[in-house]
């Protein structure tokens, strides 16, 4: 009986603070420009987010509490703001200026159209038959203008068209870089530049830094603007120069029309250009953007020659030293690190220096490490192939060399799917055969016309010319010149596995 009864009702409810970030019960103070620095811990903003104070009195019940606002109806001209301190009375957008981001020049991104007219690699005296596309491009400075390789390659007329104009200005294709997909234009009349900011460069982004991508892709005719993170650096597979170069990965919508337009960062500078995406079904919103280095090392190299001349290639093959036995065979010290050269292209200038089973330590006072990567930044180690395609064609500083594999005659052939519909014994001379000399070509019989005279021929399909009349066949220019001055009674042309025709 001496116990108190508790009554009847609601227990009351003890308040757990919020631990979203460190806040007081003091006001918010106006953002300022030491508030605006990034900071790698911080996550979010809390500036505009009220924190309400768990220790304070519980509100009754009842019709909350009006604060000032906005008011809809302005008297005299003016609008009514709440009391307090604040810089956005004259400016509103004020107050954003730490946090916004900087527009990029819309105005220097253009869009191309061109006119393709493909020659027929398997019909090689005929061309196919021409078409259309339109993609994008930017302004850079020198009065010239940025765009994909593939979006003028094999150009009988290129136009640019600026944003909100609606006149096409005929362009002239000053480089072409099929390795690094970029191709360089300008215009010759005036009032094309008129008006027109170029675009400046910025460095190379890290991870997870935002990304803007501004062209004209399908599903309009106005510009557009898709937003992203850098998700991924390494070096990639560049499709339309078969090559392997320094690529950035973006989760961004990159779709038909985007090639050739700029990517930017939230500093309004350019980090590179969209050229291609991942088409999967397994994959979704995978872009892929040429970066600055990629594309000043095209820009350096167009300036410094007056033409594109290549990135450089290292002329080896080389086999990873992972197997601590492999490397205890090879003489390896254990602190010793590095890569071991399978084979060495005869024409390449290394051929005179290296041997295959050589150990290659570092290059440029770069280390490799056993699996073929280098150092590059922290947490993104690259293979080998970064150091030395920094590098120019004749740099007499290392034994480099230019080389650029082509293979239009399968892609005429198969199509885009080459590689796995193209015969096996073509796709194992283009992948692991070397040339003996720089003006080596393949030459292949892509097939035999029906006429009187090629009876019994109609099964060569696809077959290496090896011969003409017992001479070796180095390049096709070579076997023309040899057939229009023959004088022999007989044409005989000795294909592989032993065939002949004549």
């Amino acid at each position: 009986m001496g116990e108190t009864k508790r009554k009847r009702g609601r227990k009351p409810k003890t308040p757990t603070p919020e631990t979203l970030a460190t806040t007081s019960a003091s006001p918010s103070p106006p953002p300022t420009a030491a508030a605006t620095s990034t900071d790698d811990d911080a996550v979010f903003s809390v500036s505009r987010v009220e924190i309400i104070d768990p220790n304070s009195t519980r509100r009754g019940r009842g019709r909350p509490k009006k604060h000032p606002r906005l008011s809809d109806n302005p008297e005299n001209g003016e609008r009514k703001l709440p009391a307090g301190p604040t810089s956005a009375d004259s400016d509103p957008g004020a107050a954003w200026d730490g946090a916004a981001r900087v527009m990029p020049s819309m105005d220097a991104v253009v869009k191309v159209f061109c006119t393709h007219t493909e020659p027929n690699f398997s019909l090689p005296w005929q061309r196919k038959r021409q078409y259309s596309s339109s993609s994008s491009g930017f302004v850079i400075g020198g009065r010239r203008v940025l765009t994909n390789a593939h979006s003028v390659e094999h150009y009988t007329q290129v136009k640019l068209k600026k944003r909100g104009s609606d006149t096409k200005y005929l362009a002239i294709v000053l480089a072409i870089g099929t390795e690094c997909d970029i191709a360089m234009l300008t215009v010759d009349d005036d009032e094309f530049w008129e008006g027109v900011s170029p675009v400046e460069f910025g460095e190379l982004p890290a991870l997870q830094d935002a990304v803007t991508v501004v062209g004209y892709p399908i599903g309009g005719d106005t510009i557009s603007v898709t937003s992203g993170v850098v998700s991924r650096i390494e070096i990639l597979s560049y499709v339309h120069g078969s090559t392997e170069l320094l690529g950035l990965q973006i989760d961004a919508a990159i779709n038909s029309g985007n090639s050739g337009g700029p990517a930017f960062n939230d500093k309004g500078t350019c980090v590179g250009i969209a050229f291609q995406s991942l088409k999967h079904e397994d994959a979704e919103n995978i872009g892929y953007v040429i970066p600055t280095p990629v594309i000043m090392h095209f820009i350096q190299d167009f300036e410094k020659n007056g033409a594109y001349t290549g990135f450089p290639i290292l002329g080896i093959e080389w086999q990873k030293m992972e197997n601590p036995d492999l490397r205890t065979s090879m003489g390896m010290k254990p602190d010793q690190k590095g890569v071991r050269i399978r084979r060495i292209d005869p024409t390449a200038l290394e051929s005179q220096v290296l041997k295959p089973s050589d150990i290659l330590l570092n290059f440029d006072e770069v280390n490799i490490a056993n699996d073929g990567t280098v150092p590059f930044r922290h947490g993104e180690p690259h293979r080998f192939y970064l150091p030395h395609i920094q590098k120019y064609t004749g740099d007499n500083s290392k034994d480099l060399f230019s080389q650029l594999y082509l293979v239009p005659y399968l892609r005429s052939e198969y199509g885009k799917d080459y590689e796995f519909e193209a015969p096996v014994k073509l796709l194992d001379k283009m992948l692991h055969s070397l040339r003996q000399s720089p003006d080596e070509q393949l030459v292949v019989v892509s097939q035999v016309l029906v006429a009187d005279i090629n009876i019994g021929y109609e099964d060569i399909v696809n077959t290496q010319v090896l011969a003409f009349n017992g001479k070796p066949v180095k390049n096709l220019k070579f076997l023309a010149s040899m057939v229009e001055s023959c004088e022999d009674e007989f044409l005989k042309f000795d294909l592989e596995y032993q065939q002949m025709a004549t």
